[in-house]
């Protein structure tokens, strides 16, 4: 199995979850005609797809190794598989939220609060469940990203020419943060004890949580849909091949990021308050994105671009105290 030891090359396994999750949803934004909802069935099948891959072959470079991709599964407890399973269940909870966030609120409030939320929520909780580094570095780095993902909403705000916020768009965001918040505790919980999973194994079995609640969760926005037309089943067999193929594509680049972050959050020397509060980086990198690829701030005042360089001081050296922690700590 494939597992790095070395508190360096956790922590670039951090750094790519960190692009992957910030760069995923850019297969997404290829397909503008083809409503996020369809465009999700593709992208769980990407995810489940490089998964299993994942575990057939990283997984299983040592088959006799207890934490191999099958013997982890053959001897993970109930309670340690139960863990797994819901922390997919919530994350798409959560993921899908953000989605219905973004269309009620505007990237401007949805990101930042939704973000925001998830990383304060999620690293109080990893480090009570794992007390692994300097608790002021953490979460005086936890404050310093908190802090930039305001100046970045501002931003967004100020290049849109602002966002009118409603009650029903924050109550979306904060359901959307506490549900990315509140999984990666559960995959802490997962990885310990008598009977754990191996990175491999929680992965594969948070994913079917996730492939299992996309099911009523995604139907439920089909039917109910926060912006546009009703869908149906029939709609999703309307897609072109490449609609389908950058929905599989999105995925899997997502995928690659999770399976990174899980085994970095595995390493005794990062542990998953750290690696979670670094892979909450995808923020800075989407924005990257924004600016260099999609020029979603070509026509946008002075005063917005000085609120993204606040963001990227401010984003950087949270990201270093938190790489700083368990180092100190």
């Amino acid at each position: 199995m494939f597992l790095p030891h070395a508190y360096w090359a956790a922590l670039l396994m951090t750094i790519l979850s960190m692009l992957c999750w910030g760069s995923w949803s850019n297969t997404q934004k290829l397909v503008k005609s083809w409503r996020f909802e369809l465009f999700y069935w593709d992208y769980i099948w990407g995810v489940l797809l490089l998964t299993v891959a994942a575990g057939l072959t990283l997984g299983r470079l040592s088959p006799s190794s207890p934490q191999s991709f099958f013997n982890s599964l053959a001897s993970a407890s109930w309670h340690n598989i139960l863990y797994g399973f819901l922390a997919g269940f919530i994350f798409n909870f959560g993921n899908l939220f953000i989605v219905a966030a973004i269309a009620v609120a505007g990237l401007a409030v949805a990101f930042p609060v939704s973000i925001g939320v998830s990383l304060v929520v999620s690293s109080i909780l990893d480090y009570v469940v794992t007390p692994r580094g300097n608790p002021w570095l953490l979460f005086g780095g936890v404050v310093l990203v908190c802090v930039a993902m305001v100046f970045d909403g501002l931003a967004y705000g100020k290049a849109s020419g602002g966002a009118k916020v409603t009650i029903r768009g924050i109550v979306l965001c904060v359901l959307s943060g506490l549900g990315l918040g509140l999984f990666y505790p559960l995959i802490a919980k997962s990885l310990q004890g008598e009977g754990r999973l191996g990175p491999y194994s929680v992965a594969f079995v948070f994913v079917l949580g996730a492939v299992v609640s996309t099911f009523p969760f995604n139907y439920t926005f089909m039917r109910r849909p926060i912006v546009g037309a009703k869908l149906t089943i029939r709609d999703y067999f309307h897609g072109t091949g490449r609609e389908h193929l950058l929905g599989v594509v999105g995925g899997v680049i997502w995928a690659v990021g999770t399976i990174s972050n899980f085994i970095a959050s595995d390493v005794q020397t990062v542990g998953p308050a750290v690696s979670y509060a670094l892979g909450g980086g995808a923020t800075l990198v989407a924005v990257l994105w924004g600016l260099i690829v999609w020029k979603e701030f070509r026509d946008a005042p002075k005063v917005a671009y000085l609120l993204l360089n606040l963001m990227f001081v401010f984003f950087l050296a949270g990201l270093v105290s938190v790489a700083l922690a368990p180092v100190i700590g």
